[in-house]
């Protein structure tokens, strides 16, 4: 801190100098008197410092931008009216000057407004982007302690059994086989857990390139409920969707995508929502066409998203209330800040509002 201190003091000095180096040389540049010229130079730096000491006092107790703006409009209209003063016997020519001091300082002032409307803006965005930067940070924080607890919970597991099976503590058929099958679902695990990984750290880096086509709405959809099917009857939750479109074949609407990133997106809203439908709950899926856009919405049973964590759903590595995952295994919290990431990569939005007992989240997506 000294030293920056230090290094604003030998600016100022410079800048002092450099002032007093250029009024020296205009007043010789005009056959300006010596004595007149001290005299000017000398009251109208004073004042002029005397302003902008005055100012900077000012600022340091209101912190206004406005006043950043408003310091050197001050200082030069008083120190040329400090001047004159001295110099000018005749009350006239120094009226005149006032005149004119007053209109180029009208100038100057609505100058100094807007440049502080600025810097109150600039000021403003910086917050947001520290505020942004520090909500980041906190949610980056929280996915590595909960990705971590995600990786070792697996793992561990994992171990158990090869050590189980390795000592032979495991060797009917029957329990090896169900150890097998349980080795095969930790590991699928830990590989979808490392995709969502990779597939964020893409997003976030903004490295995704996305091939745009044609994509068939309703195609897409219809595939996404096939791939969860298993998954939804596994958990006692029914699917029921429904699509409208223009196309007479049933697809749907047409959008501009990829067709792969919009299946993940789907899939991960579907994978959600059987998740946090307790057993003998309808997971809803639907695909509907606008002017401009069409949009797909899943809905369902949740018991609905408090209020204060509806603006968070898609924070990254959000899970939101034990309450409201009946099932259980809540996943890493990637899947929705997934879907949103690569809904923003297709020029799209999604969102999400509470609706009788659960919530809808809806994908609006551009026409092809």
């Amino acid at each position: 801190m000294r030293r920056t201190a230090a290094l604003a003091g030998r600016r100022a000095a410079v800048v002092l100098a450099s002032g007093l180096v250029v009024a020296a040389g205009a007043s010789w540049a005009v056959d300006l008197p010596a004595g007149d010229a001290a005299v000017l130079v000398a009251l109208s730096f004073a004042v002029a410092l005397a302003s902008y000491a005055a100012g900077r006092a000012v600022l340091v107790r209101s912190r206004s931008p406005v006043v950043v703006a408003l310091i050197p409009v001050a200082a030069v209209a008083l120190g040329a009216l400090a001047a004159a003063r001295a110099m000018f016997v005749s009350n006239h020519d120094l009226a005149a000057l006032v005149v004119v001091i007053v209109g180029a300082g009208t100038a100057g002032v609505l100058g100094g407004l807007t440049l502080g409307a600025e810097l109150q803006r600039a000021r403003a965005r910086v917050a947001a982007m520290t505020e942004r930067e520090r909500v980041l940070d906190r949610n980056r924080r929280e996915l590595v302690a909960w990705v971590s607890h995600d990786l070792r919970t697996p793992i561990a597991g994992i171990r158990a059994m090869v050590e189980a099976l390795g000592d032979k503590v495991v060797d009917d058929p029957a329990d090896v086989g169900r150890y097998h099958g349980q080795l095969i679902a930790e590991a699928d695990r830990l590989a979808r857990l490392v995709d969502d990984l990779f597939e964020l750290s893409r997003i976030e880096a903004d490295a995704l390139q996305l091939t745009l086509e044609s994509v068939p709405l309703g195609e897409l959809v219809s595939d996404a409920v096939g791939s969860v099917t298993a998954m939804a009857r596994a958990r006692g939750v029914t699917i029921e969707g429904s699509a409208d479109g223009r196309a007479g074949d049933g697809s749907g609407p047409a959008v501009a995508g990829s067709a792969p990133e919009l299946s993940r997106v789907v899939r991960n809203l579907l994978d959600n929502a059987i998740r946090h439908t307790p057993a003998g709950g309808t997971v809803e899926v639907a695909v509907r066409p606008g002017v401009r856009h069409a949009e797909v919405w899943v809905r369902d049973r949740c018991g609905g998203i408090p209020g204060d964590d509806l603006d968070r759903v898609f924070d990254l590595a959000y899970r939101g209330d034990a309450a409201r995952t009946p099932g259980g295994g809540g996943g890493a919290g990637l899947g929705l800040a997934i879907a949103r990431g690569l809904v923003d990569a297709h020029n799209g939005d999604i969102a999400v509002h509470n609706e009788r007992d659960g919530c809808r989240f809806t994908v609006r997506l551009p026409l092809a």
